[in-house]
């Protein structure tokens, strides 16, 4: 496989080296020459010291036969552009991008780019696991994500305690798919009462999460 890697941090810089471990064909484009000799003298002449934003450079590192691009500095703006670029221009099969700021996961989504990397999200839901807040935990995305697996668990103050689940109203596209009560699943049925310490795990939407948190957790 052949991947282009755009920028050359710590990130950049570790996901090469792995790449290049397991056998694929890699180049870097790393816009700060200083930082792109530097990997260039332990990784040898894959790096190309120039903007990876700008089409010329992608050429340069043979971008229009690349499988994968990932676009992987610091500044969201670059990871967006330079994936925009690879694949309007390059035709690339696959543009990952990384995600500082979790908020612009929907812009990038919307942009079709094919997979996005949030070290922020990916931290906070390993510090979810661990201490339970009152909210909705994202367990996974589906479909690029337009559809979100989510889990929420109902404490003594959730508005949904006490009433059957056909009752709830849940948002358009939505459903819960599996109820975790004492530890074991028990069936999901419109009868079902829900009490605190429900654990709930559902599908939904972006578009429809606030509502279904509202509906679950409260305000």
């Amino acid at each position: 496989m052949y991947v282009v890697v755009i920028g050359g941090g710590n990130v950049g810089y570790y996901l090469t080296k792995e790449l290049l471990a397991a056998g694929h064909e890699v180049v870097m484009i790393e816009k700060d020459p200083g930082r792109a000799r530097t990997i260039a003298d332990e990784l040898g002449s894959i790096v190309i010291p120039n903007d990876g934003c700008e089409g010329r450079y992608q050429a340069e590192a043979g971008m229009g036969r690349a499988d994968v691009v990932a676009a992987v500095t610091g500044d969201d703006e670059d990871n967006l552009v330079a994936c925009q670029v690879a694949k309007m221009k390059f035709n690339v099969p696959r543009a990952i991008a990384r995600v500082n700021n979790p908020k612009n996961e929907p812009l990038f989504r919307r942009l079709a780019i094919d997979d996005t990397v949030s070290p922020t999200r990916t931290i906070l839901a390993v510090i979810e696991h661990e201490i339970p807040i009152h909210d909705l935990l994202h367990l996974a995305d589906l479909e690029g994500g337009e559809v979100q697996i989510v889990e929420a668990q109902l404490d003594g103050d959730s508005p949904a305690i006490g009433k059957e689940l056909r009752d709830l109203r849940l948002p358009e596209g939505s459903t819960v798919a599996v109820i975790v009560r004492d530890t074991r699943a028990i069936a999901v049925r419109p009868e079902t009462i829900l009490r605190a310490g429900d654990k709930l795990l559902a599908v939904t939407s972006g578009e429809r999460e606030a509502e279904l948190r509202s509906l679950l957790i409260g305000e």
